[in-house]
């Protein structure tokens, strides 16, 4: 592959009441499914040869409208699954300062978590960091889309530029149904070409589609 859409799931219930998910397998909610709806389009102008999705159902039903826009079938890799955050999942932050005020300070602090059920950073890079390289490494030229989460498309996009963890931890979260355009040079070494790309609500498609580059207003 020579280009990579990174593209966050869109919107569930969970983010809008600002729960923690990771592993846990939530679905999109209304508006999230009006977003996939209204991307595909979009994302279908990339012209991907392939679609690669963690299987939490939140990416599946994201890559649902683009796989029948293109014809293409979804590929499932659970190596792109968010950060597994153990007894963190379900909780908002107001709850997880309370039931765990040390690790939710070092979290502030962006030190590492000491609870051993939470994943780590290195560990999400290395997974998701070996599903890339398969990606990467396959025989088919092209466009790939892989659509992840808010943890796990930082680590790829990180990985992929070959970042450490300090540049990384510094790039802000895309919004949901946003993504990055990832290109390989001549030289073989990649490049971003756009960060939080996407379509603007209330998610009709105009004559301008951001993802020529433009990049799209929002935050983590």
């Amino acid at each position: 592959m020579n280009r990579l859409v990174v593209l966050r799931h869109g919107q569930t219930e969970w983010n809008l009441s600002g729960r923690i998910q990771g592993s846990s397998d939530i679905g999109l909610d209304e508006t999230g499914r009006a977003q996939a709806a209204a991307a595909a389009p979009t994302l279908a102008g990339y012209e991907p040869a392939r679609i690669i999705s963690s299987d939490l159902r939140r990416c599946v039903d994201t890559a649902k409208p683009l796989a029948e826009s293109t014809g293409l079938e979804i590929e499932l890799d659970k190596r792109l699954r968010e950060r597994g955050y153990g007894p963190w999942e379900g909780l908002t932050m107001k709850e997880i300062a309370e039931r765990f005020p040390d690790d939710h300070r070092r979290w502030r602090s962006q030190e590492p978590l000491l609870n051993p059920e939470i994943e780590t950073w290195n560990e999400l890079k290395r997974r998701t960091g070996d599903a890339v390289a398969d990606l990467i490494d396959s025989d088919v030229d092209g466009t790939a889309i892989i659509v992840c989460h808010g943890g796990s498309a930082r680590q790829i996009v990180g990985g992929v530029l070959r970042w450490d963890h300090d540049p990384t931890s510094g790039l802000s979260g895309m919004d949901n149904l946003h993504w990055a355009d990832l290109r390989r040079m001549k030289s073989g070494k990649w490049r971003m070409f756009g960060y939080n790309l996407g379509v603007k609500p209330p998610y009709t498609i105009g004559s301008g589609p951001l993802a020529r580059g433009q990049q799209a207003s929002g935050g983590s």
